[in-house]
C-alpha cells in the first residue's frame, strides 16, 4: 500500500525554477549600482591619471637637471620619484580593493532582494524546491514538470513587464 502511495505523494510535490540572469540585469537597483560603480571607477581613474602626470612631470624635470645636480640632491630627487611611484601603485591597489568591495556590497544587496522574493513565492506557492537555472550548477531541470516563476519574481522585485 505504501509503495502505491509513494508515486502519488511525489506528484503532489511542486518544483519551480527561475532565471536570475533574466531578472537581475533588469532591476532598477542593478542599473543604479552599475552607474554608481562606474562613477567610482571613473573618479579613481582620474585620481590615478593626476598622479601619473605628476610623476611624469617630475621625472622629466629630473632628467633635464640630472647631470648638473649634486650627488645628495640627485639621490633625494630619485627617492622622491621612487616614493611617488610607490604611492601611485598603492593608490591603484587601494582603489581596486575599494571598487571590488563596493561591487560586492551592491550586488549582494540585489541578490538578497531576489532571494527574499524567491522565498516569499516559494512559501506562497508551497514549492519543495526552487532552482536558479542560470547558475549552471543544476545538471537538468525539467521545465515541463517544474513551474517557471521568473515572471512572478520580476513582478515581486519591481520589474515592470
Amino acid at each position: 500500500m505504501a509503495l502505491l502511495m509513494l508515486p502519488m505523494s511525489l506528484m503532489a510535490q511542486k518544483f519551480a525554477h527561475f532565471n536570475s540572469s533574466d531578472i537581475i540585469p533588469n532591476m532598477k537597483e542593478y542599473t543604479t549600482a552599475q552607474d554608481e560603480l562606474k562613477k567610482m571607477a571613473d573618479q579613481f581613474d582620474a585620481d590615478l591619471k593626476l598622479m601619473q602626470d605628476e610623476l611624469q612631470k617630475k621625472s622629466d624635470e629630473y632628467q633635464k637637471e640630472q647631470a648638473n645636480l649634486l650627488d645628495n640632491v640627485r639621490q633625494r630627487r630619485e627617492q622622491e620619484l621612487q616614493d611617488l611611484y610607490q604611492r601611485m601603485q598603492q593608490s591603484y591597489q587601494d582603489n581596486q580593493q575599494a571598487l571590488q568591495k563596493a561591487q560586492q556590497e551592491k550586488l549582494g544587496a540585489i541578490q538578497e532582494k531576489v532571494m527574499a522574493a524567491v522565498k516569499k513565492l516559494g512559501e506562497a506557492g508551497q514549492y519543495v524546491y526552487i532552482v536558479d537555472i542560470s547558475t549552471g550548477a543544476i545538471p537538468f531541470v525539467s521545465t515541463t514538470l517544474s513551474t517557471d516563476i521568473t515572471d512572478q519574481l520580476k513582478k515581486e522585485v519591481g520589474i515592470a513587464q
